[in-house]
């Protein structure tokens, strides 16, 4: 017979360094503002980034799916899209097949920004992950990619439809 896992109490909890959640939104921060801090010097800010980094996966998405990709709300992405055009980043098309969607393109000038910032990508990735094993980062990947998956099926969110996880990959399997 198979045993049962206990959840941990509420009162577990209540040390925040106990929720997942919670530690997930803490080293996200933490690698963003790492991030831009070398990004901005190249005029690219953290929120701007999100979007150049999914268009540069896939160039001319509509709007929705950007918003999709990114997981943001659609109002947000529509003021992100904007801060992007002003910046010279994007430009707005509206679709030949259907008037109602407009994609979102890069300009040559965001195109050309991708060599210049994936290198940090790397160097913050770098950083943090600094004094874990090849087999722990791995691993760590897994149990991310897991915890995600759990939780997009219960929200209903899009990621395993953003062609981002048929793009994953994973040298340690």
């Amino acid at each position: 017979m198979a045993s049962q896992k206990k959840a941990p109490s509420i009162e577990h909890f209540t040390n925040p360094t106990n929720s997942i959640g919670y530690l997930l939104r803490i080293a996200f921060r933490s690698f963003s503002r790492a991030l831009e801090k070398r990004t901005l010097p190249v005029g690219v800010t953290s929120g701007q980034w999100r979007f150049l980094r999914v268009l540069w996966a896939q160039d001319g998405l509509t709007q929705i799916e950007l918003s999709r990709r990114v997981g943001m709300r659609e109002p947000t992405t529509v003021a992100a899209v904007n801060g992007l055009e002003r910046s010279g980043y994007v430009v707005r098309r509206q679709s030949s097949k259907d008037r109602r969607k407009v994609h979102v393109h890069l300009t040559a000038r965001a195109k050309r920004l991708k060599l210049k910032l994936m290198p940090f990508v790397a160097e913050v990735n770098a950083l943090g992950l600094e004094g874990l094993s090849p087999k722990q980062v791995a691993t760590f990947r897994k149990v991310l990619l897991k915890v995600t998956d759990n939780l997009s099926r219960d929200d209903g969110d899009s990621y395993h439809d953003s062609g981002l996880w048929s793009r994953r990959s994973d040298p340690e399997s």
